[in-house]
């Protein structure tokens, strides 16, 4: 088994660059984007019904998929344990 050295060579140089205010610029721009309107919780809210709308009116065989799905960790939990009819 051949040994492995991790020391670099003499001829390269460290190299870091600090984003920090490149993310602070970034982030502070997202939140201009999306206005003084956006509500967060509103956004969840919204969410949670396209997910029962996706998750309702399942077939026998489309909720067999889904409760096996939710048993193997997959998908979360929704409406005790299956989808809303």
């Amino acid at each position: 088994m051949s040994s492995h050295h991790s020391t670099p060579p003499a001829d390269t140089v460290d190299f870091s660059v600090d984003l920090t205010s490149q993310e602070i610029l970034r982030r502070a721009q997202v939140m201009a984007a999306l206005g003084p309107d956006w509500d967060p919780l509103e956004v969840l809210r919204g969410e949670e019904q396209a997910y029962d709308l996706l998750y309702s009116g399942l077939d026998a065989e489309q909720q067999r998929l889904y409760d096996d799905l939710v048993a193997a960790g997959v998908l979360p939990v929704r409406g005790g344990g299956h989808a809303a009819a």
